[in-house]
């Protein structure tokens, strides 16, 4: 088995992944590398081809076309020893709802092979803040706490990378700040994190971002380099009727989009002297000040430009 790759070099590193099912290109010449220890957030639109990527990543898939090693191995030659050192938690992880928290954990750890198996499920109970919850059935689990079990079946084996495919949707707020305090304390730890999401929230509690839509990779990089790299710019307006301008400001030369945020409207474009331009004419009654554009801008700007080549083969 291929020896981990040393602390300077990435642990995931790809190169033009790409896969293709029915003659529809779903993931197009993908790159992507993540450092040890980082949590690295992957978004896009739905169908976009973030779950498969992650597939090929954990040795699920074998590409069509590209290159790469995970944690040193090849992704085509050593699939069954990266799957011994990955956890992959799926959008709809399968636990057994008629065995209690404890008993999962205990079949995830004879499904591993693993040794210490009493006290590695100990350990992953208390880590986890399970402890307490051990006999109760995990069908009886509300979503933020079948997703903490989930979590913790993912790490039972102590992988060294960690794929999480929307872990938290359908998690109410407070389950998943909890969720990702857990994940930075494994990053803290050594763990490289990457997770799918659609929340702009949790895109911010990520390292770095990569934004993939229609199978390609769009943006890479910290939110602020993502962000500057966008060359957006942004004003918000406030004042008497200022969320109810979006629709006619929006359609002002130079203005990229425009939106409602409470009383205020949120105002985006390519080029501040043709955004100051556009909304002049509410100048009398509208306070306009210069904003940092936001993840969702970046994201939205990049998915109207964006171009479908994900045709069918005829």
């Amino acid at each position: 088995m291929s020896e981990a790759p040393p602390v300077d070099l990435p642990v995931i590193d790809v190169r033009g992944l790409t896969k293709r099912f029915g003659g529809r290109t779903v993931v197009d010449n993908v790159d992507l590398a993540v450092m040890r220890g980082r949590i690295c957030g992957f978004l896009g639109p739905n169908g976009s081809g973030k779950t498969t990527t992650l597939r090929m990543i954990c040795g699920l898939l074998i590409p069509d076309a590209g290159e790469g090693r995970v944690l040193g191995c090849d992704i085509r030659r050593e699939r069954a020893a990266i799957k011994a050192r990955v956890g992959y938690m799926t959008q709809k992880f399968g636990l057994f709802g008629d065995l209690t928290i404890a008993e999962n954990l205990e079949f995830f750890a004879r499904v591993h092979g693993l040794d210490r198996r009493a006290e590695r499920v100990a350990e992953a109970l208390e880590r986890l803040g399970l402890a307490t919850r051990s006999d109760q059935l995990a069908g009886k689990l509300s979503g933020g706490w079948k997703q903490r079990l989930a979590l913790a079946a993912c790490v039972l084996h102590e992988p060294e990378i960690l794929l999480l495919d929307e872990p938290t949707a359908g998690v109410d707020p407070q389950a998943r700040r909890e969720f990702w305090d857990h994940i930075h304390d494994l990053a803290a730890g050594g763990m490289t994190v990457l997770v799918s999401t659609h929340y702009m929230d949790e895109a911010e509690r990520c390292h770095e971002i990569a934004y993939i839509a229609y199978g390609r990779m769009l943006a890479r990089g910290t939110i602020d380099e993502v962000i500057a790299a966008s060359h957006l710019h942004a004003l918000q307006g406030e004042g008497a009727g200022a969320d109810r301008l979006a629709a006619e400001i929006e359609k002002r030369p130079g203005v990229a989009m425009a939106a409602p945020f409470g009383a205020a409207i949120h105002v985006c474009g390519p080029d501040m002297a043709a955004l100051q331009a556009a909304v002049a004419p509410w100048a009398d009654r509208i306070a306009w000040r210069e904003a940092r554009p936001s993840l969702e801008d970046v994201f939205i700007h990049l998915m109207r430009g964006a171009e479908d080549h994900s045709v069918v083969a005829a």
